[in-house]
């Protein structure tokens, strides 16, 4: 008998039983859906993540104002303002590894161009900070070093604030006001996108560090207009980076007079590493589910196992006709491995749909990129036929040893 006709043969037997079969493959269709979701919703995070680090700019470090404390209580980082200009000229010039340091003030502040307005991020920076970002300026141009020392009105913006306060159609040599200080634009940023820490990084605006302080921030830290948000630190080699971090603390600690049994009042951080950190937690999560569905997916070979047998038992009188009329063992036992293949590929397939479908409602929902590898699909549709088969050859050799004389009178 060819396997065309045990095909069609397997066919009609789960069609009569479609209830049955449906639930046979429930295990399998659950096992191999977590499987695609998860490692699609896997690669989407770390393609998040990679996309994260390249916008934050590569070998970046950050230098925050430490903790101040209130009543016995440990503030929140940033609380004490402890980081100056002074310190970031101090960490270019003594450190040879580090290509820049850039100081940043910054704070929320409503815009307004014509008859719109915004309130968005203004920050105060020199020419080195968009230099330690890697963020390249679309049109116009960066800030000269006459505007940074002499703390000239000149802003650069951010693609968000083009679209809000000008209609997409900005260029240099628009006029905004930043509280009521007027601004000329000299620049449009390029598009990072969202931040590490969810927010767009295009809603923004740039001004010189200097007319931050004397024209629009003023004292934002504590009373002093020298006071810093954080120190962006643009590291020359990657490899080196514990050991500039050990040097950036050595110096701050030296310039600020601290003892050497008092803590810091400054922290450094490496955004990458936190980053780095959040995409190994969910791979992590990920192995876990995926261990899990590979026992769904072992439960499901038992469920196929476990009808087989109930369909050999029910088959019997059957098989020992078909036996009788010429079938061979051979056939009988391709057409109950067929039978338990099609079981798990239609679960595999049903899976693959589902779990594709599960990970692009989980990447809208987190706001990640949907990455479906094809090859997770074929993989898991794979194992599941393995299973199939594995799980199929014992009923199918059942059903192939019995004795057509015996299989004729079984009632």
């Amino acid at each position: 008998m060819s396997r065309l006709e045990s095909l069609r043969i397997a066919t009609r037997a789960l069609r009569i039983n479609k209830l049955r079969s449906a639930l046979t493959v429930l295990g399998i269709i659950v096992g191999v859906g977590a499987v695609v979701c998860m490692v699609s919703v896997g690669a989407g995070a770390q393609a998040e993540v990679s996309e994260k680090i390249r916008t934050l700019g590569a070998n970046l470090l950050l230098v925050m104002p430490g903790a101040r404390n209130s009543g016995g209580a440990r503030l929140e980082s940033g609380t004490q303002p402890t980081l100056t200009e002074e310190d970031a000229a101090s960490i270019r010039r003594e450190l040879v590894d580090v290509q820049v340091a850039a100081p940043l003030l910054s704070r929320s502040i409503p815009l307004v161009a014509a008859n719109k307005n915004w309130v968005t991020v203004v920050a105060g920076i020199n020419a080195d900070y968009l230099v330690a970002r890697e963020w390249q300026v679309a049109s116009g141009r960066s800030f000269t070093s006459d505007e940074i020392v002499s703390g000239a009105k000149v802003a650069i913006v951010g693609s968000v604030i083009v679209e809000e306060l000008f209609n997409g159609h900005a260029g240099p040599g628009e006029t905004l006001r930043i509280g009521n200080v007027p601004f000329t634009v000299i620049g449009v940023l390029g598009k990072k996108g969202v931040g590490a820490a969810g927010r767009s990084q295009d809603d923004v605006v740039f001004i010189p560090l200097s007319a931050a302080k004397s024209r629009v921030l003023g004292a934002v830290r504590g009373t002093t207009r020298e006071a810093l948000d954080f120190i962006s630190i643009k590291v020359s080699d990657a490899t080196a980076m514990p050991e500039i971090e050990r040097q950036i603390e050595t110096l701050l600690r030296q310039r600020h007079r601290i003892r050497a049994d008092a803590p810091s009042d400054f922290k450094i951080e490496n955004p990458a590493e936190i980053l780095f950190a959040r995409g190994a937690a969910v791979r992590l999560l990920g192995s876990l589910l995926i261990a899990v569905a590979a026992v769904s997916l072992v439960v499901g070979g038992i469920s196929i196992m476990n009808i087989m047998l109930v369909s050999v038992t029910e088959r019997t009188r059957e098989i020992g006709l078909r036996m009788a009329v010429g079938a061979s063992r051979r056939d009988i036992r391709w057409q109950f491995l067929i039978e338990a293949l099609i079981l798990a590929l239609m679960g595999g397939l049903v899976g693959a749909v589902l779990g594709a479908a599960a990970a692009i409602a989980i990447a809208w929902k987190a706001g990640w990129p949907i990455l479906i590898s094809p090859w997770a699909i074929v993989l898991a549709c794979g194992f599941a036929g393995f299973i199939g088969i594995s799980f199929g050859l014992y009923p199918a050799h059942r059903a192939a040893r019995l004795d057509p004389i015996v299989a004729l009178r079984f009632e």
